[in-house]
């Protein structure tokens, strides 16, 4: 970190005053720094444009979007998708850009045979075994579907995560082998037809737009039952030849059909099985085996495939110079492909970096204050600005548990969370978390199509324990969106570096800290940048 420090220019010397019987020496007062630090932005140092931010509806959504009272739900999505601000100009809510709606498998169909422990992770089909449809399922979800349509939510990305049960190898939602796809040999096509038809018929019926299909998840993971024979959720492991052949058999019918909707690839389980091999189960390496021309597994040339590669960013957090070096490494493997794209897809607090960082010390114990969210937006900023992520997307918008996996909790009134299959199924209390305030410094105010620009002289490891700092624009608005995250326990000030001139030469402040949810705050100079203590701060200005 670079910093300017301006010193008062002070005098130094003694001034003697004599006097008829005594002399006294006048002692100067000691010298006055500047705590000043220099903010550096460049405008014209372009970096990746914006595709937007968003969080998932699995699976707690399909229970309150079906049971809850409609004043609450509204409320949650309020908060969730909202690009309004009340009468003092505080935003209403985080303003999420996209809106990921899982197609479930049929899990919830089975109840208590699907051996998925859990009613609140098994989802509904909305295919039958003998292949008719019922678009009247998965009511919840669409519930919140048309509350982000209403809100002006611009994009959406349909995801699955296991083949309907009676196209799978074992009829159930998870797997019964390591590495390879849980589905039966000749249900390929099949598969990548019902996902197709989801995707026409959600369209026609809801009245919106999927603009994305990701038709894998976390292939590197094996999906299986534990000891006790139940699996904790669905899913399917998946050989890159296996997401090859589905990719190519979606391609064809997404075209065929006059869709638009793109495939976006990848879901990594962690992000360097995107760039290494990992453990040589032709589970990894993702971006060389989809990516190169020279490839058998080359997607580069079908249609209806966007130019991304996706993946989340569990277990590369921690420390913080290895969260740095993973995003690193990733971003140089990405810029080997002109036009190739990364998203952050997928996150939750899973890993244990101690009760220093985090409450609890690990994903374990929900927490809706500002430890938990200074974490997850260093992340955030990392992601973005080291890894040059153009999305970054939350796990679950929702949790019921003691856990670190939600942007709003659902609780009685009387306990922190709990699992049992009645709690909070049909109403509840829905607690935001300061971690869904600190995402919405980002989401809220840096929409898609806006461009990350430079901000010179950071170090990103130093960084990551002191003041982060990016910065973005709007060509059309000339909207200067710039986001802080102080990890200090004091406050710091800056003074703003920038090739251009600044309307009025002040910033509004949006701030997310202990006392404050995402609050507009008073107008600030440009030549005193004050961020608080333990504080995510968005700053707008307009570039004139």
């Amino acid at each position: 970190m670079k910093y300017r420090i301006n010193i008062i220019e002070i005098i130094l010397g003694a001034t003697f005053a004599f006097a008829s019987c005594a002399s006294k020496l006048e002692t100067p007062p000691p010298p006055v720094y500047s705590d000043t630090r220099t903010m550096t932005i460049r405008l014209n140092q372009e970096q990746q444009t914006i595709d937007g931010f968003g969080a998932s509806d699995a699976w707690r959504c399909q229970m309150v979007g079906k049971y809850w009272p409609e004043a609450k739900k509204n409320a949650i999505a309020d908060l969730l998708f909202s690009k309004e601000v009340d009468e003092k100009g505080n935003p209403k809510g985080i303003g999420l850009s996209i809106w990921r709606f899982y197609l479930g498998a049929g899990s919830m169909e089975q109840g208590p045979e699907s051996d998925i422990s859990d009613e609140w992770r098994r989802a509904e089909c909305f295919q039958a075994a003998d292949g008719t449809y019922n678009w009247q399922k998965q009511e919840g979800q669409r519930w919140f579907l048309q509350a982000a349509r209403q809100r002006g939510v611009e994009k959406y990305l349909a995801f699955t995560i296991s083949a309907p049960v009676h196209m799978t190898l074992n009829g159930k939602a998870f797997s019964s082998q390591k590495q390879k796809m849980n589905i039966k040999e000749d249900m390929m096509p099949a598969y990548a037809d019902f996902l197709v038809d989801c995707i026409d018929n959600l369209q026609k019926n809801e009245g919106i737009t999927f603009n994305y299909l990701s038709p894998v998840n976390e292939p590197q993971w094996d999906w299986m039952a534990g000891n006790n024979g139940k699996a904790s959720q669905e899913g399917t492991p998946a050989t890159n030849e296996e997401v090859y052949q589905l990719t190519s058999l979606l391609s064809e019918r997404l075209h065929n059909r006059g869709l638009t909707t793109k495939i976006a690839l990848g879901e990594a389980a962690a992000i360097n099985y995107l760039y290494e091999n990992v453990n040589g189960e032709t589970r990894d390496n993702q971006i060389d085996e989809f990516w190169k021309t020279s490839s058998p597994l080359s997607i580069t040339s079908l249609p209806n495939v966007e130019n991304v590669i996706t993946g989340h960013s569990y277990f590369s957090v921690w420390p913080t110079n290895d969260q740095v070096q993973y995003r690193q490494k990733l971003n140089a493997k990405v810029k080997q492909y002109p036009g190739l794209k990364y998203w952050q897809t997928e996150y939750c607090v899973l890993e244990n970096p101690g009760e220093g960082e985090i409450p609890g010390g690990g994903g374990g114990q929900r927490d809706l204050g500002m430890k938990t969210a200074i974490f997850v937006a260093r992340i955030i900023h990392n992601d973005l600005a080291v890894a040059n992520a153009s999305s970054w997307q939350w796990w679950t918008s929702l949790t019921r548990a003691d856990y670190k996996d939600g942007l709003i909790y659902l609780d009685d009134g009387n306990s922190t969370g709990s699992q049992s299959p009645e709690y909070c199924k049909k109403d509840g209390y829905a607690r935001p978390s300061k971690l869904m305030w600190a995402l919405g410094n980002y989401s809220r105010f840096i929409r898609p199509g806006m461009k990350r620009i430079e901000v010179e002289n950071q170090n990103p490891v130093q960084a990551a324990t002191d003041v982060m700092i990016s910065a973005y624009k709007d060509a059309a608005t000339k909207i200067l969106v710039i986001v802080a995250i102080n990890t200090n326990e004091n406050e710091r000030t800056y003074q703003l570096d920038i090739d251009g001139q600044i309307k009025n030469q002040s910033l509004i402040p949006y701030i997310t800290s202990e006392g404050s949810n995402l609050e507009k705050g008073k107008e600030v100079a440009v030549d005193n940048i004050v961020i608080p203590a333990k504080s995510i701060v968005t700053y707008i200005g307009e570039v004139e």
